[in-house]
């Protein structure tokens, strides 16, 4: 995840150690990784509360249940179980992983296939609603991955994104992960606007978590090392439900008062009726 030193942020990021996988596990996710992230995404704050962060933007679009709906970079399902549980019927999954992959059909979450974002296996306007939740910034070619969200995309339909935000938070996870960059507004703006996709709605969000997370950053680019926390520090049933009530105000808040700044970034693209 984006915090692993606090356990702070994201999903993708998380290298795990305080479950015993080491930070400097040479690929992004390996297959240790993998099981536990499978493991925890079901209860651990982030996955919850950001399901409830995207779960209501997509009760907004007032969608029908059989709408066509495509979850890019699934990992181990966590946004596959929201909308298995929001009673959606026509939904599925695609990532690069096969663990990914194997872990979500252990779950029966649905449909998973194996698919790179630049070069989607479906045709033109397929879908009603997709998910890009922190995926683009693994990619060199974000922008070919947004055009191929918009080929894919049907006319008057959105996609829901989220990214690391902010070059400033940069950090050692991600190098870990390989991301290829962080995320402002402007240049997140900038790469949309080169699709035939528009920004209905952006705000920035874990905003409350925003100056420990920079702060931890800062400590560890000045002693160059890593930092270990045990499991019964960070990861107690006390801290987790913590973090889920303030993680839980930081999206209401977010979304309401738009802060300058947060430790990630949230867009929803409409693509245009033509």
């Amino acid at each position: 995840m984006e915090a692993h030193v606090f356990c702070l942020e994201g999903w993708r990021e998380k290298c795990f150690d305080n479950f015993g996988v080491k930070e400097n596990v040479e690929n992004n996710m390996n297959s240790e990784a993998y099981a536990l992230e499978s493991a925890v995404e079901e209860s651990h704050w982030w996955f919850v509360v950001r399901r409830k962060l995207i779960k209501s933007i997509i009760i907004g679009h007032n969608l029908p249940k059989d709408t066509a709906i495509l979850d890019i970079g699934s990992s181990t399902g966590t946004n596959l179980r929201m909308l298995k549980e929001m009673g959606f019927l026509n939904y599925q999954g695609i990532d690069v992983s096969d663990e990914a992959i194997f872990w979500c059909a252990q779950k029966k979450l649905g449909r998973i296939h194996k698919g790179d974002v630049c070069a989607l296996s479906f045709q033109d306007s397929s879908f009603d609603l997709i998910l890009a939740t922190d995926i683009i910034e693994h990619v060199e070619e974000d922008g070919l991955a947004l055009k191929e969200i918009d080929r894919v995309l049907k006319p008057g339909s959105s996609v829901i994104i989220t990214v690391p935000a902010f070059n400033l938070l940069w950090g050692i996870q991600d190098d870990i992960v390989h991301h290829k960059r962080r995320y402002t507004k402007k240049y997140l703006f900038k790469k949309i606007s080169e699709t035939k996709l528009s920004c209905q709605e952006s705000f920035y969000f874990n905003f409350f978590l925003f100056l420990p997370i920079l702060i931890a950053r800062t400590i560890l680019k000045v002693f160059k090392k890593h930092i270990s926390i045990e499991e019964s520090q960070i990861n107690n049933n006390f801290i987790n439900k913590f973090l889920k009530i303030i993680f839980t105000l930081d999206i209401y808040l977010a979304r309401f008062i738009k802060v300058p700044f947060g430790v990630s970034l949230l867009a929803v693209a409409k693509k245009g009726n033509y």
